[in-house]
Parts: C-alpha cells; sequence; structure tokens
C-alpha cells in the first residue's frame, strides 16, 4: 500500500510530486526547499535554512507513520560547497545520535535563487 504527504506547496501539482511516499516500510522524503507559505525563509543563511528544511522532512516522516529514529539516509544539497560547515552544524543538532549515512554535495542552482539549500531524507520504518 501507497501512502503520500503532501505539501501544499503550489508546485506539488504541475510538477507531479508529493512531500513524501512510504510504501511498506520506507519513507521517501523529496527535495525539501526553505520554504514557509510560498515564500523562502531565511534568506542568506545556510545553518536555518538547513534546519527548516529537515524539519519540514521530518514533520513529513512523522505524518507518514515513521520518527526520525527510522532516517537512515540523508542528502544536503548547497550552491556553496564552502558552506558545508553551517548546514552540517544543522544536521548535527537532529541527527547525531541517529547517525544515519549522509551526503553534502554543491549543485549549480535550484529553483528559486533565494535557495541556498535542498535536503531528502530516506527512512525505513522498524
Amino acid at each position: 500500500m501507497k501512502k503520500t504527504v503532501s505539501s501544499g506547496s503550489h508546485l506539488e501539482e504541475p510538477i507531479g510530486f508529493s512531500r513524501a511516499c512510504r510504501v511498506g516500510n520506507q519513507i521517501s522524503v523529496s527535495g525539501t526547499a526553505p520554504i514557509k507559505n510560498g515564500e523562502t525563509v531565511y534568506i542568506d543563511d545556510v545553518y536555518n535554512q538547513t534546519k527548516y528544511c529537515l524539519e519540514l522532512s521530518i514533520g513529513a516522516i512523522e505524518e507518514a507513520g515513521g520518527n526520525i529514529s527510522d532516517v537512515v539516509r540523508t542528502r544536503i544539497m548547497l550552491t556553496d560547497i564552502s558552506q558545508w560547515e553551517e548546514a552540517a552544524k544543522a544536521h548535527g543538532e537532529l541527527f547525531s545520535a541517529i547517525k544515519p549515512a549522509c551526503t553534502f554535495v554543491e549543485v549549480s542552482r535550484f529553483i528559486d535563487e533565494k535557495w541556498l539549500v535542498e535536503t531528502e531524507i530516506d527512512c525505513v520504518v522498524m
């Protein structure tokens, strides 16, 4: 059985995606950008954008029936990899006890130039 979780984003319908999708005991969270009520939050602040994205993702995981301890992989995509330590600080505050597999990568850009980061998360619900 498949369960989807909506973010309410205006982009979901035209792109055709969900914030998260659960099939069986696996949950995948889509690329999550620092958007609240259709507006980018924490402009020019990698740390807070990262933390916000991860917290949004954790909320979607919980809505899909999982929890933070089920996280097995995170991906942090940055437009400027030299700021990885700020993103890593936010990640560590949430995941230091869980220690999922984690990847930091630099990308050329996102849909909105104010987004400095997007995150993805995968879970296995135990």
